[in-house]
């Protein structure tokens, strides 16, 4: 028998429980992995609340992870038992001691990369990586909006978005975390409990607005980044950590310059192998190269579960959060 987090019913933290479950053989295409840390996500909150509708209840949750393979099922040939792999974007279950999933969602961690971090980084570095890569492909000299900048995305995002050569105004909820995104990136950050940040983004751009705004908060940011925008700018809304964006009257986008609205997700930009490789691939490289740090600030045991979510919830946390195996 192997352990996981369990959800039975859809609620608030207390709702994950450890409790022994099934370690399943692996069938054809799919590998059972030992994890050795998993990463923790707003997402994970969102399948916990019931917000996005999990496979099935009960359910484990969790979205990204890394750790050794023990076993292989038919037909696998990319990972064999013994290698270190990571994974993100497939469906919720990464908070268990071990997992059977397919084994074309599995990238191996090159050298250089602690187990640690690559459970920290490959859902919100793809993020990141498809946002500033694919969604709106970031140009040298252009001036970009990035929400919660001292999160894990947004510290991500912010080193990322540097490196491609642009101008980064990130939001924060304070002074110290203000500090904490300016040091990885973010030539800008305005604390939104003391400043109005669509004035300050008006006033750092001279009034034009910016091409792009990256919004992983939803509710409380989403008419405020509209108004950051330059006619015909791009709004990815991509999270909605303060809750659900309400429905929108598409005339708005008009008004206020004919603009570009899109929410995307990890999922449809790394569906692909080829896709999946490349996104891990460019990830790791910048990681390597000591572009992009990837930091784990916060650790909690793995059947403490609850109490991560709860940092998480609270706002307690910045960077990035991993669950801990004994």
């Amino acid at each position: 028998m192997s352990h996981a987090i369990v959800v039975h019913e859809t609620g608030g933290p207390e709702q994950m429980r450890w409790e022994p479950v099934p370690a399943p053989e692996p069938g054809p295409g799919e590998a059972r992995i030992r994890h050795t840390a998993v990463g923790l996500n707003y997402i994970d909150v969102y399948f916990r609340t019931g917000l996005y509708a999990p496979p099935q209840l009960p359910f484990t949750p969790g979205m990204e992870a890394a750790g050794v393979v023990e076993a292989v099922g038919e037909g696998v040939d990319n990972v064999a038992p013994g290698d270190r792999v990571a994974y993100a974007a497939g469906p919720p279950g990464a908070y268990a001691e071990t997992r059977v999933l397919a084994a074309d969602r599995l990238v191996t961690i090159p050298d250089g990369i602690s187990d640690e971090q690559a459970a920290a980084m490959m859902l919100k570095g793809m993020t990141a990586w498809y946002l500033l890569r694919r969604t709106y492909p970031v140009a040298a000299g252009e001036t970009v909006l990035v929400h919660a900048a001292a999160g894990g995305v947004g510290l991500i995002a912010c080193q990322w978005a540097h490196h491609l050569g642009a101008t980064v105004i990130g939001t924060v909820g304070s002074a110290d975390k203000a500090e904490l995104a300016r040091a990885h990136g973010c030539h800008h950050p305005v604390n939104y409990n003391s400043e109005d940040f669509v004035d300050r983004v008006r006033e750092i751009t001279g009034g034009a607005g910016v091409p792009v705004v990256y919004d992983g908060v939803g509710q409380a940011t989403f008419d405020g980044s509209l108004d950051c925008l330059r006619p015909r700018g791009l709004m990815v809304s991509f999270g909605q950590s303060s809750g659900p964006v309400p429905p929108l009257n598409l005339g708005q986008l008009a008004a206020k310059g004919s603009l570009f609205l899109t929410r995307p997700t990890l999922f449809h930009y790394v569906a692909a192998r080829d896709e999946l490789e490349t996104a891990a691939g460019e990830l790791f490289d910048l990681v390597r190269k000591g572009v992009v740090a990837v930091e784990v600030n916060h650790r909690f045991p793995l059947r403490e579960a609850a109490e991560a979510h709860r940092a998480l919830e609270g706002r307690q946390t910045t960077g990035s959060t991993v669950l801990t195996l004994d």
